[in-house]
């Protein structure tokens, strides 16, 4: 890497850390982009050439983890369903949840107040399922080239969708159980425990599942 590089790269990072600062301590929409900018001591334009939105500057690290995921599933080994692939890198990845659960005390109280802050936030939370669908639509665009099927063809739309289903579930019910004081590895058992179960509605199929009782 480069000097010019290295130093854009910092100056990200600093914009990113000022504004995580600001956020965990006031909350997402009592802090504006100018505030963020004064603290980390730059330019509001210079804001806005590494962070195009507001929210951008919440969920650039986590929005990681989606491009992950993808290509988790596009790298997967020949001959491997993509439920396997997908469940595999849901289920087994790392991330402050799992850093919380050996014992990081720091990671527990960051993934604490990040899902505060999205939870306490109209836009932050409308941002996040835009990202969940928008990486549906990714997946689905990746499953419809590898099985080379019509434009018409449903399925990889309904395949995409019904795995990152899963994905909003989990999310979901890890920031209900993270909000309370419920300890990482409790939370970390009943994830994985309920995400099994999931998965394997799917990998058996919908078929017998909730008939309706006379």
């Amino acid at each position: 890497m480069g000097l010019r590089e290295l130093k854009k790269q910092q100056m990200r990072q600093l914009i990113a850390d000022t504004a995580w600062r600001l956020f965990a301590d006031r909350g997402f929409d009592r802090v504006t982009v100018a505030e963020v900018a004064r603290q980390a001591q730059v330019a509001v334009a210079t804001v806005f050439n590494y962070f195009p939105t507001k929210e951008d500057l919440f969920f650039d690290r986590l929005e990681a983890f989606e491009a992950r995921l993808v290509d988790a599933i596009s790298t997967r080994a020949v001959g491997e369903p993509v439920l396997v692939a997908f469940r595999r890198y849901l289920l087994g990845s790392g991330g402050l949840l799992a850093q919380a659960e050996a014992g990081d005390r720091q990671a527990l109280e960051r993934l604490r107040t990040l899902n505060r802050v999205i939870a306490a936030s109209p836009s932050l939370l409308a941002r996040e399922q835009q990202a969940i669908a928008r990486t549906a639509d990714t997946l689905a665009a990746l499953l419809a080239a590898e099985t080379d099927v019509p434009a018409h063809d449903l399925r990889p739309q309904t395949a995409a969708n019904a795995l990152i289903g899963v994905q909003r579930v989990l999310v979901d019910l890890t920031r209900r159980r993270l909000l309370t004081d419920e300890e990482p590895a409790r939370i970390v058992a009943e994830v994985r425990s309920r995400g099994e179960h999931a998965f394997a509605l799917l990998e058996h199929g919908l078929g017998d599942y909730a008939a309706k009782g006379g």
